[in-house]
């Protein structure tokens, strides 16, 4: 275990320090914002709710109860039981670490919520959406890796904290995403 923490703490370093540039610092405190993706989900819901009115407000529940459950998941059993330092709570790395946040979450690190909600999501997004729309869908888990990847360079999380909570949600919206599609489908 302590090799797994050390290999974790050194990618931490690799991405949050080594890989510090400007146009990183601008993007990623940006990208991370829940509320900036939020023209994204009022487009999803108009576009599966306006195309499929049959079954697209059931879709609309499936997604919000996907990432409800992810959220409760990682926040309120997880991090409530595995208690964790954030890097950017870290005195040991104090001296180095690249904080690109205003305040500095005080809950667990392990894991990340924001991890398991977009990677829930994703998964959700790419089953009950991938025979209407193809191939695009796949563009969901870049979309959910680019904000996690953000939460590690702005230095909330580690990156063993992403890798939960995005196996959590890819796990929870994997069953999401077959319940509505056994049960309901876009049709």
């Amino acid at each position: 275990m302590e090799q797994l923490l050390t290999l974790d703490k050194y990618l931490f370093r690799l991405i949050n320090y080594g890989g510090s540039n400007s146009f990183f610092d601008w993007l990623m405190p940006w990208l991370r914002n829940s509320n900036m993706w939020n023209p994204l989900y009022l487009f999803l819901v108009l576009l599966v709710t306006i195309n499929y009115r049959r079954t697209g407000w059931w879709w609309v529940v499936f997604a919000a109860g996907t990432v409800v459950l992810t959220d409760f998941v990682s926040s309120s059993i997880i991090k409530n039981n595995i208690i964790r330092l954030r890097p950017c709570n870290e005195p040991d790395i104090a001296g180095w670490i690249h904080v690109l946040v205003g305040y500095r979450p005080q809950s667990s690190s392990f894991t990340s919520s924001h991890a398991a909600n977009h990677f829930g999501m994703a998964m959700f997004l790419y089953l009950t959406l991938n025979t209407r729309f193809k191939t695009w869908p796949v563009l969901f888990f870049v979309w959910a890796f680019a904000i996690s990847f953000a939460q590690v360079y702005v230095g909330v999380h580690y990156p063993l904290d992403i890798t939960g909570g995005a196996l959590i949600g890819i796990l929870i919206g994997y069953l999401s995403g077959k319940s509505f599609n056994k049960n309901y489908g876009l049709v």
